[in-house]
C-alpha cells in the first residue's frame, strides 16, 4: 500500500489476518466551472476538516463549509462533486499523510537498530507518537477526527483501516511475533498490539485529563517519563519482563 509493508501478515501456524471492509465510492463528479470563480481547493479542505473535526460528519452542512471558506456551492461541487468526497478527501489529503508520517517515524527508530527485542519496539512506538512529527494543532485535529469518525462510522472508517491502521497494526505484528512466546495464538497476540496502541494514543491525545490526574505538565522530561512507563507497562502485559526470545 503506498510504498508500505503488506496489510496481510502470516505467522507460522496461523492465519492470515485480514479485515472485512465494505465497499465505497471514491468518485468525485466535477461540474464546470469558470477559471475566474474557482476557489483553492486546498482552503475548502482545510476549512472542511476544522468544522469536521469540532462537530462531525453528520452535523456539518455544506452551507457552513461554503461560509467558512468564503465561498460558493459550485466551488464545493467543481473540486468535491458533495459533502461525503469531500469529508473522504480530507482524510484522503489531512489525516492519512499525518498518520503515515507517525508510522515513518517508528520505522526509522527501528531501522537504526533500535528494534532488536520488545523493549525497543515498544519504545519505537510510543516515541513516534508522544515525542514525534506532530504539531500540538495536528495532534488534536487528528484526534477529534478520528474520535468522532469511530463514534458514528461512514465510509472514512473503511478507508483508514486499509490505507494506515491494517498496515501499521500488520507491521508490528511481523515484527513482534518472532519475539513472541513460542505458539501465541493470532488473537492474544493482536490483543497485546491493540492494548499498547490503545495506551500510547490515549497518552498522546487525552493529555488534558492526564495533566490533571498527574498535576504534571507534558514537557519533554514528563514525556520521557511517559514513554518509560508505556514500555516497562507493555512488557509486563506480555508476560516476559522485558527478555526477548533468541
Amino acid at each position: 500500500v503506498h510504498g508500505f509493508l503488506s496489510a496481510r501478515v502470516t505467522f507460522p501456524g496461523m492465519n492470515t489476518i485480514k479485515y472485512k471492509r465494505k465497499s465505497f465510492s471514491s468518485e468525485v463528479v466535477m461540474p464546470t466551472q469558470s477559471k475566474k470563480n474557482q476557489i483553492p481547493k486546498d482552503r475548502i479542505l482545510n476549512e472542511a476538516e476544522i468544522l469536521f473535526a469540532e462537530k462531525g460528519f453528520h452535523a456539518v452542512t455544506v452551507r457552513e463549509i461554503t461560509r467558512s471558506a468564503k465561498c460558493n456551492l459550485a466551488a464545493v461541487n467543481y473540486h468535491f462533486g458533495n459533502k461525503e468526497n469531500l469529508y473522504l478527501e480530507v482524510f484522503r489529503e489531512r489525516w492519512i499523510p499525518r498518520a503515515r508520517r507517525v508510522r515513518e517515524d517508528f520505522q526509522k527508530t527501528v531501522s537504526t537498530g533500535n528494534g532488536q527485542n520488545i523493549s525497543e519496539i515498544v519504545h519505537a512506538l510510543a516515541l513516534a507518537f508522544i515525542q514525534g512529527p506532530l504539531t500540538d494543532e495536528e495532534r488534536l485535529r487528528h484526534a477529534q477526527l478520528m474520535i468522532r469518525e469511530m463514534a458514528m462510522p461512514t465510509a472514512a472508517l473503511d478507508l483508514l483501516f486499509e490505507e494506515v491502521i491494517e498496515p501499521f497494526f500488520g507491521e508490528v505484528a511481523g515484527r513482534l511475533h518472532p519475539l513472541m512466546e513460542e505458539g501465541m495464538k493470532r488473537e492474544s497476540l493482536m490483543l497485546n498490539i491493540i492494548s499498547v496502541f490503545s495506551m500510547v494514543i490515549y497518552f498522546n491525545f487525552a493529555r488534558l485529563p492526564v495533566r490533571r490526574a498527574t498535576g504534571q505538565e507534558y514537557d519533554e522530561t514528563f514525556k520521557e517519563r511517559l514513554v518509560d512507563h508505556i514500555v516497562k507497562f507493555s512488557v509486563t502485559g506480555f508476560g516476559l519482563n522485558g527478555e526477548a526470545k533468541g
